[in-house]
């Protein structure tokens, strides 16, 4: 029997069993407007003011998904304040009293780029042992319907990144062991990614804080969604993995 606790969503759900091994991370934004998700996980609509009341047109460009996840894009009040009870109660006090947030997150940023760039490349094999089994299969999937330039826009680089937050801290308890009670952490992650933002801070140039509405810079901004589990059953000694990986822009879903 799985028990999900300090949380309800289905990002945490049931746990099934996964292959856990090899990445270990080293133990509002600048946006307008107001996301909204829609019911099958796969277009994320984007609305900005205009002045121009003629523009009523909608773009909708529908990319193909990496994986079918929900589109997070924003941080959620109430999941922030579970999340901290979570990390300060829970994960510290009974699972591993190094754990440090801030410490995962400049992980998971790292994770972020050799992922995303070995699927850039293609070369999903490479991320066997650092991205769960049955998450592989469908990135391998996905990758093979797209074009060569939406593979290039998978790729991000760590300093491309200028927000990101944890957006749901969850613990998993699988009862399924007569031996012994399994635990689990799983951890969904959000960054906002500018392409190019390494090289603007190289060049000393001054990044609008409006950055995200702003025409030249809104097609290069993606939002990319990991999750992350680790075992801490007693007496295991496992890593972080990956099993979700979402890519997504919101320029492709704005009005114009």
């Amino acid at each position: 029997r799985s028990t999900a606790v300090g949380t309800t969503s289905p990002l945490c759900g049931k746990h099934s069993p996964r292959t856990l091994a090899a990445w270990s991370p080293s133990t509002a934004s600048a946006f307008g407007g107001s996301p909204m998700v829609n019911n099958n996980h796969n277009i994320v609509q984007m609305r900005w003011n205009s002045t121009d009341e003629q523009s009523s047109r909608q773009r909708i460009r529908k990319r193909l998904m990496l994986m079918d996840f929900p589109q997070l894009v924003w941080p959620s009040v109430i999941k922030t304040i579970r999340n901290w009870i979570m990390v300060h109660f829970i994960i510290r006090p009974y699972f591993d009293r190094e754990f440090s947030l801030p410490e995962f997150i400049q992980g998971t940023k790292q994770a972020l780029q050799v992922v995303s760039s070995s699927l850039a490349g293609g070369e999903v094999k490479q991320l066997e042992g650092l991205v769960d089994r049955a998450a592989l299969a469908d990135l391998k999937q996905s990758l093979a319907k797209m074009s060569v330039a939406e593979r290039y826009d998978i790729q991000v680089e760590k300093e491309d990144v200028y927000f990101s937050f944890p957006y749901q801290v969850g613990v998993m308890f699988d009862e399924s062991d007569d031996d012994s009670q399994k635990r689990f952490v799983e951890i969904t992650m959000v960054f906002h990614v500018l392409r190019g933002l390494k090289g603007m801070i190289e060049r000393g140039e001054t990044v609008p804080l409006n950055v995200g509405v702003l025409p030249e810079f809104r097609d290069k901004i993606s939002i990319c969604n990991y999750r992350f589990i680790k075992e801490f059953t007693k007496g295991v000694d496992s890593d972080w993995t990956v099993n979700v990986v979402n890519h997504f822009k919101p320029s492709d879903y704005v009005e114009e």
